[in-house]
């Protein structure tokens, strides 16, 4: 395998559910995990950046044990590497931490094995592994993306690169998706659920023919999960009349949360940005746009910093 390496696999982060697409509607963000690897001895991690504080740098890490499930699968066994990790997407903030490390870990096995594995697999795979597809999709693909993920097949349609600024309310608190997903209910009466699916099915179409206005009033309007997550975070009612006032598109939790991020046009989001850090001293407060590549690998100019 010497010859594959070093190389460096970038991974975008991402936000997802837009309010009522749960576990369906994602988009991809200019926040990265970079990934340098090298051939060593033993598999170590190594964090390069202050977000990764905590994270294993055995084979306890999350990357590692994806590339090793991978590996299993085709009865290969994964050589040894140091990989150096850095990365500005917050972990446990609702912007696709873990899914990024997942769609890492199937690359980095793609790569060290030669696998060639299609989209359509990593796509499956990540699916799998993370339980839904809207995060680990937008991070593949880069951009936006819709889908559905179940036990007989993952299927997805990709929406483009919104030309628009996103501003992100980043809490200095986390929310662990598992905390998040425990306050949701079991179940939805028959009535309500059509109500929601509804609302849903308006965002995906408001999305698909960029009418943002449109998008930002079902993000309002759901039923799925920010009636019950915005118990966690209290200061989604208040960013959002705020946000309202500044001329946003509209504002949703992003993913599970505690991150709220703030939809706008082009252009518009570094005054909301200023007024937020200004209502908001102690967050932090960022100015993002849609990425748009997905994972890339870079082998030939790869150099080591």
């Amino acid at each position: 395998m010497k010859q594959l390496i070093p190389f460096r696999i970038t991974t975008p982060g991402s936000t997802a559910n837009l309010g009522p697409g749960f576990d369906s509607v994602g988009m991809a963000v200019n926040r990265y995990l970079i990934l340098d690897v090298m051939e060593n001895d033993t598999w170590r991690f190594i964090p390069m950046s202050s977000d990764l504080n905590g994270v294993p740098e055995d084979e306890e890490n999350l990357i590692y044990k994806v590339a090793e499930s991978v590996a299993n699968d085709y009865k290969l066994t994964l050589p040894a590497c140091r990989v150096e990790v850095t990365s500005d997407i917050p972990l446990s903030r609702g912007l696709g931490s873990s899914a990024a490390a997942i769609v890492a870990g199937i690359e980095l096995a793609n790569q060290l094995l030669n696998l060639q594995l299609s989209n359509e697999e990593k796509l499956r795979r990540a699916s799998i592994f993370e339980g839904h597809l809207d995060n680990v999709a937008a991070s593949l693909y880069g951009g936006l993306i819709i889908g559905s993920h179940r036990g007989d097949g993952t299927d997805m349609v990709h929406g483009g690169f919104p030309d628009i600024d996103m501003v992100v309310y980043i809490p200095a608190y986390e929310l662990k998706t598992e905390k998040a997903r425990s306050v949701l209910p079991e179940s939805m009466a028959y009535k309500k659920a059509v109500l929601a699916s509804g609302i849903s099915n308006v965002l995906v179409a408001a999305l698909l023919t960029s009418n943002w206005e449109l998008a930002g009033k079902m993000m309002a309007k759901d039923l799925f999960h920010q009636p019950y997550r915005g118990e966690l975070v209290p200061e989604l009612a208040m960013i959002n009349s705020l946000a309202d006032d500044l001329g946003a598109y509209g504002v949703a939790l992003s993913g599970a949360g505690p991150t709220i991020i703030c939809f706008a046009p082009s252009g518009k989001g570094k005054s909301i940005q200023v007024h937020l850090q200004h209502a908001y001293p102690e967050a932090r407060i960022e100015l993002l746009k849609v990425d748009q590549t997905g994972v890339v690998v870079n082998r030939d100019s790869f150099v080591k910093q």
